[in-house]
């Protein structure tokens, strides 16, 4: 409709200056506005089959930072480039970037422009390219380019780790089960040995390098040191955690991730607080491609590099992570589910041993109850049941 407007308005002048100013200058004029549209629109057409279009940004940015995102144009032959008109596109975790941005390449092949997003929500996100066009006549006439879009550049906004005090109820419970299925372990072994021999698995002391999995702490309070298993059997003493992101298509996208930033948040930071204090963990998430996944988690450095693999995956809607592969012999599980409502019972269902299992939660909102106790994480950072 603008763009009528300015028609309108232009032939409204030249009609004054021809017939009222000077009617020789004023045909000159006409011949010349008539001429200037088919070169434009011929510059235009020719142009949409020679442009191509890349995006370049870091993959990681921290929550409440800018991500700088440049965008290259590049152009095929030595013909002037028309205008290019480019509009970027940034998924719900940064600020939304409406600006629509404009070149032209004259004797230059390629060139650029810059623009920054604010990361406002943990998790993962995607820049990308929503339409590029070869505009000609001034901008009245666009064609789409016939080349493939640059796939989208997906981005992990790294969301602030809060740090869980040992205190926390839902660590102590969890250290709690680690240490008792450590006197049972060792109950179990000893009925192994004979009367010639010694009861127990074989032990050393601690040394820097080794996996915190094998790490006795009941021994080690009993003997002041820090002391470690030398046999292979170790899975059975560590928590093993769940990671469901669900997102429900249906729900407000904005909601969904405000949901999984806090829920790996709650995730992470009940990690690290178990990692400082000696225990290893399993982890359990889909990556990619929808498979599951399992890996461990011995070292001090590893809930980091942890959490900036899980923030590279996108998360598919209506889609929960299966429990089929989970054993049985583990001393504690832990569901970290953003949505407990729907099909999530069924997977509460399936796990070897109930009594072992709990559940986090983003929030104590909406909540429904289940089989097993449900955490969240409070505002001044430790867990409480729903």
């Amino acid at each position: 409709m603008k763009n009528i407007f300015s028609l309108i308005a232009v032939g409204f002048i030249i009609y004054i200056f021809t017939f009222y100013v000077d009617g020789e200058m004023g045909i000159i004029i006409i011949a010349f506005l008539l001429a200037a549209p088919i070169f434009s629109i011929a510059f235009a057409l020719y142009g949409k089959n020679r442009i191509h279009i890349s995006v370049d940004c870091d993959s990681y940015v921290k929550k409440g930072s800018y991500l700088e995102v440049a965008v290259i144009v590049e152009k095929e032959g030595i013909f002037p480039l028309p205008i290019v008109e480019i509009k970027p596109l940034a998924s719900e975790v940064f600020n939304q970037n409406n600006k629509i941005y404009r070149l032209s390449l004259l004797s230059e092949k390629k060139s650029e422009f810059k623009f920054k997003l604010m990361a406002e929500i943990g998790g993962n996100g995607e820049v990308s390219i929503a339409s590029v066009h070869s505009c000609g006549f001034l901008g009245f006439i666009k064609f789409k380019i016939t080349q493939e879009l640059p796939p989208p550049k997906s981005i992990g906004v790294i969301p602030e780790i809060p740090e869980i005090t040992s205190s926390s109820n839902l660590f102590r419970t969890i250290a709690d089960a680690v240490l008792t299925s450590e006197d049972d372990e060792e109950n179990d072994t000893a009925m192994l040995f004979s009367a010639n021999t010694s009861p127990g698995y074989e032990h050393r002391e601690y040394v820097q390098g080794d996996s915190l999995r094998r790490i006795n702490w009941k021994l080690s309070s009993k003997v002041s040191k820090v002391m470690v298993r030398l046999d292979e059997a170790a899975s059975a003493v560590q928590p093993c955690f769940v990671l469901d992101l669900y997102r429900n298509s249906n729900c407000n996208i904005i909601d969904s991730l405000k949901k999984e930033e806090k829920l790996l948040q709650s995730v992470f930071g009940l990690i690290t607080l178990l990692i400082k204090q000696g225990i290893a963990s399993s982890f359990i998430y889909r990556d990619y491609k929808g498979n599951v996944i399992s890996e461990n988690i011995d070292s001090f450095e590893y809930p980091a590099q942890l959490l900036i693999k899980i923030l590279t995956i996108k998360v598919k809607s209506d889609s929960r992570i299966s429990v089929n592969s989970l054993s049985n012999s583990m001393c504690a599980c832990i569901i970290a589910a953003t949505d407990t409502t729907g099909d999530f019972c069924e997977i509460v269902n399936l796990l070897p041993d109930k009594e072992k299992t709990c559940a986090i939660v983003p929030d104590n909102k909406n909540v429904k109850r289940i089989q097993v106790p449900i955490w969240y994480l409070t505002d001044d950072n430790n867990f409480e049941l729903v």
